[in-house]
Protein backbone atom coordinates (compact mmCIF):
# COMPACT_ATOMS: atom_id res chain seq x y z
CA UNK A 1 0.00 0.00 0.00
CA UNK A 2 2.77 2.45 0.63
CA UNK A 3 5.04 1.46 -2.13
CA UNK A 4 3.70 3.91 -4.11
CA UNK A 5 4.50 6.69 -2.26
CA UNK A 6 8.15 5.21 -1.43
CA UNK A 7 8.87 4.60 -4.97
CA UNK A 8 7.67 8.65 -5.47
CA UNK A 9 9.92 10.15 -3.02
CA UNK A 10 12.65 7.40 -4.06
CA UNK A 11 12.53 8.93 -7.26
CA UNK A 12 12.47 12.28 -6.27
CA UNK A 13 15.92 11.71 -4.40
CA UNK A 14 17.38 10.19 -6.99
CA UNK A 15 16.61 13.39 -9.32
CA UNK A 16 17.99 14.97 -6.94
CA UNK A 17 21.47 13.46 -6.31
CA UNK A 18 21.67 13.43 -9.83
CA UNK A 19 21.15 16.87 -10.09
CA UNK A 20 23.78 17.22 -7.29
CA UNK A 21 26.40 15.01 -9.21
CA UNK A 22 25.81 17.24 -12.74
CA UNK A 23 26.42 20.27 -11.00
CA UNK A 24 29.42 18.86 -9.17
CA UNK A 25 30.80 17.32 -12.55
CA UNK A 26 30.29 20.87 -13.97
CA UNK A 27 32.59 22.25 -11.77
CA UNK A 28 35.69 19.29 -11.56
CA UNK A 29 35.33 19.17 -15.30
CA UNK A 30 38.12 21.78 -16.12
CA UNK A 31 39.99 20.66 -13.12
CA UNK A 32 40.17 17.06 -15.02
CA UNK A 33 40.75 18.35 -18.24
CA UNK A 34 43.83 20.04 -16.66
CA UNK A 35 44.77 17.05 -14.88
CA UNK A 36 44.47 14.81 -17.79
CA UNK A 37 46.65 17.42 -20.07
CA UNK A 38 49.40 18.10 -17.31
CA UNK A 39 49.42 14.06 -17.13
CA UNK A 40 50.27 14.20 -21.08
CA UNK A 41 53.37 16.56 -20.58
CA UNK A 42 57.08 16.22 -20.38
CA UNK A 43 58.97 16.44 -16.95
CA UNK A 44 60.44 20.20 -17.74
CA UNK A 45 56.65 21.57 -18.37
CA UNK A 46 55.58 19.51 -15.12
CA UNK A 47 57.72 21.26 -13.38
CA UNK A 48 57.14 24.74 -14.45
CA UNK A 49 53.35 24.35 -14.05
CA UNK A 50 53.74 22.84 -10.78
CA UNK A 51 55.79 25.17 -9.59
CA UNK A 52 53.31 28.27 -10.66
CA UNK A 53 50.20 25.80 -9.32
CA UNK A 54 52.43 25.60 -5.80
CA UNK A 55 53.14 29.32 -5.71
CA UNK A 56 49.54 30.37 -6.38
CA UNK A 57 48.36 27.92 -3.92
CA UNK A 58 50.61 29.88 -1.42
CA UNK A 59 49.62 33.17 -2.71
CA UNK A 60 45.68 32.40 -1.74
CA UNK A 61 46.13 30.72 1.87
CA UNK A 62 48.90 33.96 2.73
CA UNK A 63 45.41 36.14 0.97
CA UNK A 64 42.99 33.85 2.72
CA UNK A 65 44.92 34.88 6.13
CA UNK A 66 45.36 38.35 5.95
CA UNK A 67 41.65 38.91 5.14
CA UNK A 68 40.43 36.62 8.06
CA UNK A 69 42.69 36.99 10.94
CA UNK A 70 42.57 40.73 12.27
CA UNK A 71 45.69 41.16 14.33
CA UNK A 72 44.99 43.61 17.37
CA UNK A 73 41.56 44.31 16.49
CA UNK A 74 40.45 46.06 19.68
CA UNK A 75 37.16 48.11 19.30
CA UNK A 76 38.04 49.34 22.86
CA UNK A 77 42.10 50.30 21.55
CA UNK A 78 41.56 53.92 23.15
CA UNK A 79 41.93 53.11 26.72
CA UNK A 80 45.33 51.96 26.41
CA UNK A 81 46.39 55.36 25.90
CA UNK A 82 45.14 56.97 29.26
CA UNK A 83 45.14 60.36 28.15
CA UNK A 84 43.32 61.43 30.52
CA UNK A 85 46.28 61.08 32.56
CA UNK A 86 48.43 63.50 30.74
CA UNK A 87 46.66 66.80 32.15
CA UNK A 88 48.52 69.07 29.17
CA UNK A 89 47.05 70.58 26.16
CA UNK A 90 49.04 69.38 22.91
CA UNK A 91 51.80 71.84 22.20
CA UNK A 92 51.54 73.70 25.53
CA UNK A 93 55.08 74.15 27.55
CA UNK A 94 54.87 71.80 30.51
CA UNK A 95 58.85 72.08 31.89
CA UNK A 96 62.02 74.58 30.94
CA UNK A 97 65.55 73.25 31.88
CA UNK A 98 68.67 75.63 31.74
CA UNK A 99 66.64 78.09 29.72
CA UNK A 100 67.59 76.69 26.57
CA UNK A 101 65.29 75.75 23.89
CA UNK A 102 67.01 71.92 23.48
CA UNK A 103 66.00 72.20 27.22
CA UNK A 104 61.78 72.76 26.72
CA UNK A 105 59.68 69.78 26.62
CA UNK A 106 56.16 70.21 25.67
CA UNK A 107 53.04 68.25 25.26
CA UNK A 108 52.81 66.28 21.92
CA UNK A 109 49.47 65.68 20.13
CA UNK A 110 47.25 62.51 20.75
CA UNK A 111 45.28 63.20 17.60
CA UNK A 112 48.86 62.70 15.57
CA UNK A 113 49.68 60.03 18.07
CA UNK A 114 46.30 57.47 16.91
CA UNK A 115 46.50 58.82 13.55
CA UNK A 116 50.16 57.42 13.28
CA UNK A 117 49.10 54.17 15.62
CA UNK A 118 45.99 53.50 13.34
CA UNK A 119 47.58 53.48 9.96
CA UNK A 120 50.49 51.20 11.47
CA UNK A 121 47.60 49.07 12.40
CA UNK A 122 46.40 49.05 9.33
CA UNK A 123 49.85 48.66 7.09
CA UNK A 124 52.28 47.24 9.64
CA UNK A 125 50.34 45.12 12.02
CA UNK A 126 47.81 43.74 9.22
CA UNK A 127 48.34 43.41 5.12
CA UNK A 128 46.64 45.98 3.23
CA UNK A 129 44.38 44.12 1.56
CA UNK A 130 43.03 46.55 -1.56
CA UNK A 131 46.44 46.47 -3.22
CA UNK A 132 47.16 42.86 -2.74
CA UNK A 133 47.28 41.10 -6.43
CA UNK A 134 44.66 38.70 -5.59
CA UNK A 135 42.48 41.09 -4.06
CA UNK A 136 42.77 43.26 -7.00
CA UNK A 137 42.63 40.43 -9.64
CA UNK A 138 39.24 39.60 -7.89
CA UNK A 139 37.21 36.38 -7.97
CA UNK A 140 37.59 34.83 -11.32
CA UNK A 141 37.13 38.33 -13.04
CA UNK A 142 34.86 39.82 -10.48
CA UNK A 143 35.56 42.76 -8.09
CA UNK A 144 35.30 40.83 -4.36
CA UNK A 145 33.73 43.83 -3.40
CA UNK A 146 30.50 42.65 -5.78
CA UNK A 147 31.27 39.27 -4.10
CA UNK A 148 30.03 38.18 -0.35
CA UNK A 149 33.68 37.11 1.05
CA UNK A 150 37.00 38.18 1.31
CA UNK A 151 36.12 42.24 1.14
CA UNK A 152 35.02 43.24 5.11
CA UNK A 153 38.75 43.56 6.03
CA UNK A 154 39.16 45.96 3.13
CA UNK A 155 36.28 47.71 3.81
CA UNK A 156 37.36 48.02 7.03
CA UNK A 157 40.34 49.42 6.47
CA UNK A 158 39.54 52.04 4.20
CA UNK A 159 37.32 53.15 6.49
CA UNK A 160 40.16 53.64 8.79
CA UNK A 161 42.04 55.36 6.38
CA UNK A 162 39.45 58.04 5.47
CA UNK A 163 39.38 59.11 8.90
CA UNK A 164 42.98 59.61 8.80
CA UNK A 165 43.25 60.91 5.71
CA UNK A 166 40.66 63.64 7.29
CA UNK A 167 42.65 64.43 9.47
CA UNK A 168 45.81 64.58 8.16
CA UNK A 169 44.75 67.52 6.06
CA UNK A 170 43.20 69.16 9.18
CA UNK A 171 46.75 68.64 11.27
CA UNK A 172 48.72 70.08 8.44
CA UNK A 173 46.41 73.22 7.35
CA UNK A 174 45.07 74.22 10.80
CA UNK A 175 46.15 72.07 13.91
CA UNK A 176 49.58 72.16 13.03
CA UNK A 177 50.83 75.92 12.23
CA UNK A 178 49.69 79.32 13.66
CA UNK A 179 46.99 80.75 11.78
CA UNK A 180 47.00 79.92 7.83
CA UNK A 181 49.61 82.94 7.25
CA UNK A 182 52.07 80.75 8.95
CA UNK A 183 54.58 77.89 7.37
CA UNK A 184 52.82 74.55 6.95
CA UNK A 185 55.05 71.60 8.76
CA UNK A 186 56.83 69.53 6.64
CA UNK A 187 56.44 66.44 8.03
CA UNK A 188 52.14 67.08 8.45
CA UNK A 189 52.34 68.30 4.76
CA UNK A 190 54.67 64.75 3.29
CA UNK A 191 51.98 63.01 5.69
CA UNK A 192 48.82 64.43 3.83
CA UNK A 193 50.87 63.85 0.73
CA UNK A 194 51.60 60.19 1.04
CA UNK A 195 48.12 59.13 3.11
CA UNK A 196 46.22 60.49 -0.38
CA UNK A 197 47.83 58.27 -2.34
CA UNK A 198 45.84 55.97 -4.12
CA UNK A 199 44.28 52.70 -2.14
CA UNK A 200 44.82 50.41 -4.70
CA UNK A 201 48.20 50.30 -6.20
CA UNK A 202 50.30 46.90 -6.34
CA UNK A 203 54.03 47.07 -7.47
CA UNK A 204 53.30 46.62 -11.29
CA UNK A 205 50.12 48.73 -13.30
CA UNK A 206 48.75 49.00 -16.42
CA UNK A 207 47.90 52.56 -16.32
CA UNK A 208 50.79 53.98 -16.83
CA UNK A 209 52.66 50.78 -17.89
CA UNK A 210 55.26 50.15 -15.44
CA UNK A 211 56.79 49.88 -11.95
CA UNK A 212 55.30 51.33 -9.32
CA UNK A 213 55.73 51.93 -5.41
CA UNK A 214 53.00 50.12 -3.68
CA UNK A 215 50.01 51.96 -1.22
CA UNK A 216 51.89 50.65 2.01
CA UNK A 217 55.23 52.02 1.09
CA UNK A 218 53.97 55.41 0.97
CA UNK A 219 51.37 55.21 4.20
CA UNK A 220 54.41 53.78 6.32
CA UNK A 221 55.91 57.03 5.42
CA UNK A 222 52.71 58.66 6.80
CA UNK A 223 53.43 57.10 9.66
CA UNK A 224 57.38 58.06 10.10
CA UNK A 225 56.53 61.76 9.48
CA UNK A 226 53.37 61.81 11.83
CA UNK A 227 55.57 60.84 14.65
CA UNK A 228 58.60 63.05 13.38
CA UNK A 229 56.23 65.67 14.01
CA UNK A 230 55.07 64.31 17.51
CA UNK A 231 58.59 64.08 18.39
CA UNK A 232 59.12 67.84 17.62
CA UNK A 233 56.00 68.67 18.93
CA UNK A 234 57.74 67.27 22.02
CA UNK A 235 60.62 69.61 22.54
CA UNK A 236 58.79 72.61 21.14
CA UNK A 237 60.38 72.97 17.79
CA UNK A 238 57.00 72.29 16.23
CA UNK A 239 53.42 74.04 16.57
CA UNK A 240 50.36 72.82 17.96
CA UNK A 241 47.45 75.26 18.07
CA UNK A 242 45.03 74.11 20.48
CA UNK A 243 42.15 76.98 19.94
CA UNK A 244 38.64 76.48 20.58
CA UNK A 245 38.18 77.64 16.40
CA UNK A 246 40.58 74.78 15.11
CA UNK A 247 38.74 72.33 17.19
CA UNK A 248 35.35 73.09 16.11
CA UNK A 249 36.16 73.05 12.27
CA UNK A 250 37.60 69.86 12.69
CA UNK A 251 34.47 68.52 14.63
CA UNK A 252 32.56 70.18 12.01
CA UNK A 253 34.40 68.50 9.16
CA UNK A 254 34.19 64.83 11.14
CA UNK A 255 30.23 65.60 11.57
CA UNK A 256 30.32 66.35 7.39
CA UNK A 257 32.40 63.13 6.57
CA UNK A 258 30.71 60.43 8.62
CA UNK A 259 27.21 62.20 7.62
CA UNK A 260 28.14 61.66 3.86
CA UNK A 261 28.53 58.05 4.87
CA UNK A 262 25.21 57.68 6.54
CA UNK A 263 23.85 59.18 3.12
CA UNK A 264 25.51 56.26 1.49
CA UNK A 265 24.51 53.98 4.29
CA UNK A 266 20.43 55.17 4.08
CA UNK A 267 20.87 54.54 -0.50
CA UNK A 268 22.21 51.20 -0.24
CA UNK A 269 19.81 50.04 2.74
CA UNK A 270 16.38 51.40 1.00
CA UNK A 271 17.07 50.68 -2.67
CA UNK A 272 19.15 47.58 -2.58
CA UNK A 273 17.36 46.08 0.54
CA UNK A 274 18.21 41.94 -0.51
CA UNK A 275 18.70 40.54 3.10
CA UNK A 276 21.37 37.79 3.25
CA UNK A 277 21.95 38.86 -0.73
CA UNK A 278 23.06 42.00 -0.63
CA UNK A 279 26.68 40.98 -1.87
CA UNK A 280 27.67 45.05 -1.42
CA UNK A 281 25.69 45.33 2.31
CA UNK A 282 28.87 44.41 4.20
CA UNK A 283 31.16 46.75 2.47
CA UNK A 284 29.26 49.87 3.32
CA UNK A 285 28.80 48.52 6.68
CA UNK A 286 32.53 47.66 7.53
CA UNK A 287 33.16 51.18 5.80
CA UNK A 288 31.37 52.78 8.38
CA UNK A 289 32.31 50.68 11.26
CA UNK A 290 36.42 51.43 9.94
CA UNK A 291 35.49 55.44 10.29
CA UNK A 292 33.81 55.33 13.75
CA UNK A 293 37.01 52.80 14.88
CA UNK A 294 38.78 55.80 13.78
CA UNK A 295 36.76 58.55 14.89
CA UNK A 296 36.20 57.37 18.36
CA UNK A 297 40.00 57.16 19.17
CA UNK A 298 41.25 60.45 16.95
CA UNK A 299 38.37 62.02 19.53
CA UNK A 300 39.60 60.96 22.15
CA UNK A 301 43.39 62.43 21.20
CA UNK A 302 41.38 65.71 20.57
CA UNK A 303 39.70 65.80 24.03
CA UNK A 304 43.65 65.75 25.42
CA UNK A 305 45.12 67.79 22.87
CA UNK A 306 42.36 70.58 23.63
CA UNK A 307 42.14 69.95 27.31
CA UNK A 308 42.01 73.61 28.35
CA UNK A 309 39.61 74.12 25.88
CA UNK A 310 36.85 71.67 26.64
CA UNK A 311 37.22 72.47 30.57
CA UNK A 312 36.93 76.21 29.69
CA UNK A 313 33.44 75.48 27.43
CA UNK A 314 32.62 73.00 30.16
CA UNK A 315 32.22 70.21 27.44
CA UNK A 316 33.10 67.12 29.40
CA UNK A 317 29.42 66.39 29.28
CA UNK A 318 29.40 66.21 25.90
CA UNK A 319 31.96 64.77 25.17
CA UNK A 320 31.24 61.91 27.53
CA UNK A 321 27.84 61.04 25.80
CA UNK A 322 29.66 61.48 22.18
CA UNK A 323 32.32 58.45 23.78
CA UNK A 324 29.23 56.43 25.18
CA UNK A 325 27.80 56.93 21.34
CA UNK A 326 31.18 55.25 19.76
CA UNK A 327 31.28 52.54 21.99
CA UNK A 328 27.53 51.40 21.49
CA UNK A 329 28.24 51.74 17.44
CA UNK A 330 31.28 49.99 17.67
CA UNK A 331 29.16 46.54 19.99
CA UNK A 332 27.81 45.75 16.46
CA UNK A 333 29.95 43.32 14.94
CA UNK A 334 27.32 40.60 13.34
CA UNK A 335 28.80 37.26 11.62
CA UNK A 336 26.65 38.44 8.47
CA UNK A 337 25.64 41.46 7.34
CA UNK A 338 22.07 41.53 6.15
CA UNK A 339 20.36 44.51 4.82
CA UNK A 340 16.94 43.54 5.08
CA UNK A 341 13.66 45.86 4.97
CA UNK A 342 13.20 48.05 7.66
CA UNK A 343 9.84 47.23 8.19
CA UNK A 344 10.85 43.98 7.53
CA UNK A 345 10.28 40.97 10.53
CA UNK A 346 12.10 37.91 9.46
CA UNK A 347 16.15 39.50 8.47
CA UNK A 348 18.02 42.32 10.21
CA UNK A 349 18.91 45.45 8.81
CA UNK A 350 22.36 46.05 10.07
CA UNK A 351 22.47 49.02 8.02
CA UNK A 352 20.32 50.89 9.12
CA UNK A 353 20.90 50.20 12.84
CA UNK A 354 24.99 52.14 11.45
CA UNK A 355 23.27 54.68 10.06
CA UNK A 356 21.25 55.62 13.36
CA UNK A 357 24.38 55.31 15.83
CA UNK A 358 26.75 57.40 13.00
CA UNK A 359 23.76 59.81 13.58
CA UNK A 360 23.72 59.80 17.04
CA UNK A 361 27.67 60.22 17.16
CA UNK A 362 27.19 63.62 14.55
CA UNK A 363 23.99 65.04 16.18
CA UNK A 364 26.62 65.06 19.35
CA UNK A 365 29.17 66.37 17.40
CA UNK A 366 26.98 69.31 16.30
CA UNK A 367 26.07 70.09 19.81
CA UNK A 368 29.73 70.10 20.56
CA UNK A 369 29.89 72.65 17.75
CA UNK A 370 27.29 74.41 19.00
CA UNK A 371 29.12 75.24 22.27
CA UNK A 372 32.65 76.21 20.66
CA UNK A 373 30.60 78.53 18.76
CA UNK A 374 29.56 80.39 21.82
Amino acid sequence: MLDPIVNFFTRIFQWIGRGIGFVIGVILWPFMWVGRWYGQRGWILKAVVGLAILVLIGLYANFFYATQWWNNFNPNYPDTYTFEKRNVSAGEQVAAGSGTDTAKTCGNSAIAQVAADLTDFNVNQNAWISSMILYKLGLFGIDWDDTPWMDNKASFQRGINQAVRRTATELADNLGRVRTTSQIDADLQDARGNLQFDEYTWYFGLNPFGPKTPTPSYYRDAVRKLRSFNARLATCQATFDARADNLKQYIDRIASDIGSTSAILKERAENHNNGWFDTRADDRFWFAYGQLYAYYGLMKGAQADFEDVIKEKHLQSLWDTMDQQFVSALRIQPFIIANGREDGWLLPTHLTTMGFYILRVRSNMVEISNVLTQ
